[in-house]
């Protein structure tokens, strides 16, 4: 019987050589194409470095000490002073063997260096070395971001948490401090969610505030912020926002939450939202805590007022804090 398992193949490692000898730079190429290598090839520091800062630059690089346009060091130093890239192992190759001339090619960010002229083998197990050391970092980096994930994010919805929430509004509020504009936000609580859970069990009320989250981060514009404030409460900051845009954005929401049963196990269930609003604007500038708590106040008459509607912040309730 064949083996149904289909096999991945593995995307070659790029790496560049920058060589201005031809000779050499054809020798190294044979030797890491046979290595599994993709190779791109530099004639120049000059190009080189253009390479290196292209956003699909490869992460491993052999440079050549001395080439025209730019030399080893200088192609090394200038990789070294780009932010937010990913890292690039550099084996610098060079014909100095003093330990000065050594000293200076490292301290200029080469990872490891090889004199000419250089033993296949040696080339080979140095470049394991790097390939070793960039798939640690690759593999911390990728935890790091996933640390920060965790952090950041809701698990259950994958909205932002509550405290990064309360830094989307306290970002948007020092930013109308500079510069005396609007922002709006909607605290918005499914309607009879208890029902939910004690009818169809916790595991259903996961999937529906799945699906409510889902449906409110497909009716708000790029640059709100949509988050899981707790429980069945979650949070909309939305800058540059007066009143009219603010009662569009929460109906929308509203009709999207409620335009079709949410399916869980076989069982549909018709959902139902209320929100509150309220909107620091330039004669009304709130401060974080006043806007929730009259977003609140807001959320708590819509509940009143039968529920699946949208109530804003009272005129009257409205005081200049900042």
């Amino acid at each position: 019987m064949k083996n149904s398992m289909t096999v991945q193949k593995l995307t070659p490692r790029r790496i560049l050589i920058a060589e201005d000898d031809p000779v050499t730079r054809r020798m190294l190429q044979v030797f890491l194409e046979k290595w599994g290598y993709e190779v791109i090839a530099a004639a120049d520091g000059i190009d080189a470095l253009r390479i290196l800062e292209r956003d699909d630059a490869p992460t491993l690089a052999i440079l050549d000490w001395m080439m025209p346009g730019k030399d080893g060091l200088q192609v090394c130093a200038s990789v070294r002073a780009l932010s937010a890239r990913p890292y690039v192992y550099v084996l610098l190759l060079t014909a100095r063997n003093e330990k000065d001339d050594l000293l200076q090619g490292l301290e200029s960010g080469a990872d490891d260096y090889l004199t000419k002229p250089f033993h296949a083998a040696e080339l080979r197990a140095r470049l394991q070395v790097g390939q070793r050391i960039l798939e640690l970092q690759a593999g911390l980096t990728q935890a790091h971001e996933e640390l920060l994930y965790r952090a950041t994010h809701d698990e259950l919805t994958g909205l932002v948490n509550r405290r990064m929430i309360m830094e989307a509004i306290e970002r948007e509020h020092s930013r109308q401090i500079r510069i005396v504009g609007n922002f709006a936000i909607i605290v918005l609580d499914v309607d009879h969610f208890k029902n939910v859970n004690d009818n169809h069990g916790h595991l259903t009320g996961d999937a529906v505030l799945k699906e409510v989250a889902r449906r409110m981060a497909a009716c708000v514009r790029p640059y709100d912020t949509v988050g899981r404030y707790g429980g069945e409460e979650f949070v909309i900051v939305a800058p540059s926002c007066e009143r009219s845009a603010a009662a569009g954005l929460s109906d929308r929401i509203l009709s999207a939450i409620r335009s079709a049963p949410i399916e869980s196990a076989g069982t549909n269930i018709s959902v139902t939202a209320s929100c509150g609003v309220s909107i620091s604007n330039r004669s009304n500038m709130l401060n974080p805590e006043a806007l929730l708590r009259l977003a609140d106040q807001a959320l708590y008459r819509a509940k009143e007022a039968g529920r699946n509607r949208a109530e804003f912040a009272e005129e009257a309730e409205l005081a200049p804090s900042v």
